[in-house]
């Protein structure tokens, strides 16, 4: 019939070939949840897969693993003194930036989160969660991560009456480091804290249904190991916030690229 045998007998072989990476590719998206195939990539490399991105873009699109994209916002550039565009951090303790994250649990009672970060490292140093907060716990929760991190040079937030109480700016007064004020209705100007809050919301709150506020406190630690030690971020080299700090307080400084902390930087869906 003028066919070449090989068109007969030929069996193809890629689907064998994907068939271990496909079923490790359905583990991660299960384990997260919000995880897009350039996450997937990073944290298949991370655990030793030598695999191409488009060839997991590829899989992923195949076994039907999307995520709905969000909606594009308008990126909006501060000019304060106290903007992370003026004040950048440049080392580790150098910025620290909290605040506020409100959700509830099953019974609809309020739950108040309290994310301190590091903005060099993008480490979350603290969470902390109960039903109400002042600012004199909000003391508390900042005294702990000095005893454990040391005095930071600077830390940013909103207006906030918590965060704007003599209560704190007298402790923090007396600690010997400085606060910084963004402009009242410029959330951009604490894009870092914003950008957590946004994905801590995403990846974490939307996903879970909190029972009591025990339960809260003992997910809301997982979470932070799992962010700190696990979520590997492009805008750190593909390493994870732990890492990098790690390799800044060392005496080699990391070979991987240094974040720019420009809010005109491309963020991925899990950094």
């Amino acid at each position: 019939m003028n066919q070449p045998r090989s068109t007969q007998r030929y069996k193809p072989k890629q689907p064998e070939q994907d068939k271990e990476l496909i079923a490790e590719l359905h583990r991660l998206a299960c384990a997260n949840p919000r995880a897009g195939y350039r996450s997937v990539t990073r944290l298949l490399r991370r655990e030793g897969w030598k695999v191409n991105q488009k060839r997991v873009h590829r899989l992923w699109k195949q076994e039907g693993l999307k995520i709905h994209p969000r909606p594009a916002r308008k990126r909006a550039r501060g000019t304060a003194e106290n903007s992370i565009q003026k004040l950048k951090a440049e080392k580790l303790n150098h910025v620290w930036t909290y605040d506020f994250v409100h959700d509830q649990t099953d019974d609809g009672s309020r739950l108040k989160w309290l994310p301190i970060l590091d903005e060099y490292s993008r480490e979350l140093l603290g969470l902390e969660v109960e039903r109400s907060m002042k600012a004199e716990d909000v003391v508390e929760e900042l005294k702990i991560l000095v005893k454990q991190r040391g005095v930071p040079e600077y830390i940013r937030s909103d207006n906030g009456p918590e965060f704007v109480a003599n209560a704190i700016k007298d402790w923090i007064e007396e600690e010997g480091f400085k606060t910084c004020y963004i402009e009242p209705g410029s959330p951009w100007q604490n894009a870092y804290a914003e950008s957590f809050n946004s994905r801590f919301r995403d990846e974490f709150l939307n996903l879970e249904l909190f029972t009591s506020l025990l339960e809260a406190k003992m997910l809301g630690e997982e979470h932070r190991y799992k962010y700190n030690h696990q979520r590997p971020h492009s805008s750190l080299g593909d390493m994870t916030p732990a890492e990098f700090a790690s390799c800044c307080a060392s005496p080699l400084r990391p070979t991987a690229s240094v974040p720019k902390h420009s809010t005109n930087q491309k963020q991925p869906m899990l950094s």
